[in-house]
């Protein structure tokens, strides 16, 4: 039997001619979209990858035979050489211009076990997404550990070869095996001037991505964790039950002299055009909100919220958020705790707001503000009734006692525990947060708090839960994936339930320290990425780091960064630092003077037009020619739309560098087109000039205080 199909691709908008992009056989199957060049091959009942290259250079494939995927099996180690035999190969369409196939085997070692495995390529990208679907047709559960998704074995010499990581920032030689904070990592070969970008879909700290770890083989992995990380991966396939794993992307390139290249490119296009992220599918992005966390901490109330509500709107703040404080427990008389207390029923106070919340929202609508509150999202107190109602719903630790993942109980006298997410605290949360949105009208949740394992512990097992008897998992290690999966299934219900909730899911939700990935940035809008209170110009420094260091890996509008206060003399270089992110203020908008709130409602009404005149808040590069943000230095961005190349935002900043000056480039310009480079937020015409000569010229920008920025529009005419 011979099985031929063709996907052609549509014509686009820039004229590209339709071609066939995916051709297979019973032998082999070719992946080849003009730019990158796969061949799977299928013979002797086996599958793997044998060719991998940039196309037009398929003499010099990356690759040598390989296993292609790797997993164990109820303590088995299975791959891609194990046995299969190919049932068929099925062409799809996947959203955001994806063509994709599908290749479907059954185990010839194991009578009951199928696979499928799934390729996708996308228009004018040398990317290849991939993931796998494990099916168990047997009367009994499957193991499955230490999930592989790509398993290749590369030609890249390991003495050359060194690996970016941690966002692609930073720079490994030899060995390497990633963690919860790689996204995306490259390995690049020196002398070939060739490489890869490897990305990691898996959510938290389950994400796993290797080089150069078998022997002396130069073998890449993707996939998620294994008994030698801190978190090892385990998922129990029921009887029937489908698994679809996380997705991964492999992104190739050639003559470039340092693979970060590759994510500020084609990552980042792949990022924000195809893989379509929350933030940037939402139409009405914020772009100046404000929380009451610093300096009010938990003690709000309907009086503060509203006096802080009319200082918030002089200022132009478009959405409002109360955090921690505006909650009780049944049968509590009032919050008055700093934080940690009255957590799990999530009742409102009604001490501090008569009525309840929807006097305040309303009153913060009537400001032209969207209202928003702060959820511990698997959290509770022991004075909770759900948690003294449902104890059964609570994580169960190491020693067999209700836990807390959040922090650490070093005396036992602690009265916090963490709730799990693979029992029916799923139902009662997700209750709670709609009926806070029906019934008060929440339009923004920030959703806090452990739910897997802490930022703030250092140690690995406390955390996911010991329980025997949880519905959904059987041991510790299962819990961890349940527990990541059914968070993000909430925040897709809640979306469902609540299209227009903004879900800012943060950083200690997430698992660790300033933490962002591709499966919360597909789950939700936001993520409040830190807590910074330095005063200017070190937070703004701190701003701009997180920002550079995160982004452009991952979407710049989804970092949410916390926590520099509005009332400091210096905030507007605080805030041309948080342009470059989503920019959220804290402090009390009420001590600034009148100047200072029209100076920031200018601001505010300039940022809301330049996104609605190019979007800016989908896009971020870094700006050619400026580096990592840092004393004595200048650094800068770029939120220009690559999509429509029509112009955006550039930011600049002087951080006690010795020279006042400095000369600017831009990307992303038609090159035959006319902009003006206007100063921000006034307007002022600096130059006008052709796309090209921005590009190859650059502008001259001056900044005469020692610790100082400025932000342009590039405007097309």
């Amino acid at each position: 039997m011979r099985i031929v199909f063709f996907v052609a691709l549509w014509l686009c908008s820039v004229g590209v001619k339709a071609q066939s992009w995916i051709q297979s056989s019973d032998k082999e199957l070719i992946l080849d979209n003009g730019l990158v060049h796969r061949v799977i091959s299928f013979e002797d009942n086996k599958i793997a990858s044998t060719e991998l290259s940039l196309h037009g250079d398929t003499t010099n494939f990356l690759i040598d035979t390989s296993k292609e995927f790797s997993f164990l099996l109820n303590g088995e180690m299975i791959d891609g050489q194990s046995g299969w035999a190919v049932k068929d190969i099925v062409k799809f369409e996947m959203p955001q211009q994806g063509q994709a196939v599908a290749v479907a085997l059954k185990s010839t070692f194991q009578e009951d076990l199928f696979l499928k495995v799934n390729y996708v390529l996308y228009p004018e990208l040398p990317i290849i997404r991939k993931w796998v679907e494990i099916k168990n047709t047997s009367l009994n559960d499957l193991q499955v550990d230490a999930l592989q998704i790509e398993d290749l074995q590369t030609i890249l010499n390991f003495e050359c070869t060194f690996t970016l990581h941690n966002y692609a920032r930073m720079k490994n030689i030899g060995r390497f095996v990633g963690n919860w904070d790689d996204p995306v990592c490259v390995v690049h070969d020196i002398e070939l001037r060739k490489g890869m970008a490897l990305g990691n879909e898996a959510i938290g700290v389950l994400k796993r991505t290797a080089y150069h770890t078998e022997g002396n083989t130069n073998d890449v992995q993707i996939g998620l964790t294994t008994d030698k990380e801190d978190f090892p991966f385990r998922k129990y396939v029921a009887a029937e039950e489908n698994f679809v794993s996380p997705k991964t992307f492999i992104a190739l390139y050639n003559n470039r002299a340092d693979g970060f290249e590759v994510v500020n490119e084609e990552v980042n296009r792949f990022v924000t055009l195809h893989m379509n992220p929350r933030i940037v599918q939402l139409k009405d992005k914020p772009t100046f909100v404000y929380n009451t966390w610093y300096p009010f901490r938990t003690f709000v109330s309907d009086t503060l919220v509203q006096s802080v509500a009319d200082a918030a709107a002089k200022c132009g703040l478009q959405e409002l958020i109360i955090d921690d404080g505006w909650q009780v427990n049944y049968r509590g008389e009032t919050s008055e705790k700093d934080w940690g207390g009255n957590y799990g029923d999530w009742l409102v106070d009604e001490h501090k707001f008569k009525g309840g919340l929807k006097p305040t929202f309303d009153y913060i609508k009537e400001k032209n503000m969207k209202p928003g509150l702060w959820i511990s999202i698997a959290s509770a107190t022991g004075d909770a009734q759900v948690f003294q109602q449902h104890p059964e719903w609570f994580v169960v630790d190491k020693d067999g006692n209700y836990g807390n993942l959040h922090f650490e109980d070093k005396d036992g006298t602690g009265d916090f525990y963490s709730a799990s997410f693979g029992t029916d605290w799923y139902d009662y949360i997700k209750g709670k947060i709609v009926g806070l949105v029906k019934e008060h009208g929440l339009e923004y949740a920030k959703l806090d708090l452990a739910v897997v394992t802490s930022p703030y512990i250092n140690n690995d097992e406390n955390s996911g839960s010991y329980a025997k008897d949880h519905p959904l998992y059987k041991d510790q290690k299962a819990s961890y994936y349940v527990m990541y999966e059914r968070l993000l299934q909430l925040f897709d219900e809640l979306h469902e339930e609540a299209p227009e909730l903004f879900i800012d899911c943060t950083f200690e939700t997430a698992g660790k320290f300033h933490m962002m990935d591709y499966a919360i940035a597909q789950h939700a809008e936001g993520n409040w990425l830190s807590n910074f209170e330095d005063p200017q110009p070190f937070g703004a420094l701190r701003v701009r780091q997180m920002a550079w260091w995160r982004s452009p890996a991952v979407p710049a509008a989804s970092l949410v960064i916390g926590n520099l206060p509005m009332d400091d003399p210096n905030f507007e270089l605080g805030l041309k630092s948080l342009i470059g992110t989503l920019p959220i203020v804290l402090g009390d908008p009420r001590l600034l003077s009148e100047d200072k709130a029209k100076q920031m409602k200018t601001w505010s009404d300039w940022m809301k037009n330049m996104q609605e005149k190019y979007d800016y808040m989908s896009f971020r590069k870094d700006l050619p020619g400026f580096y990592e943000p840092r004393e004595g230095a200048w650094d800068g961005w770029q939120r220009i739309n690559f999509a429509k190349q029509s112009g955006g935002l550039v930011g600049v900043f002087r951080q006690g560098a010795l020279e006042s000056e400095r000369q600017v480039f831009v990307t992303d310009l038609k090159a035959d087109q006319q902009y003006v480079v206007r100063q921000a937020p006034t307007g002022k015409k600096i130059l006008k000039a052709t796309g090209k000569s921005l590009m190859e010229r650059g502008f001259r920008v001056k900044i005469d205080e020692s610790h100082g920025g400025e932000i342009f529009e590039i405007q097309q005419l």
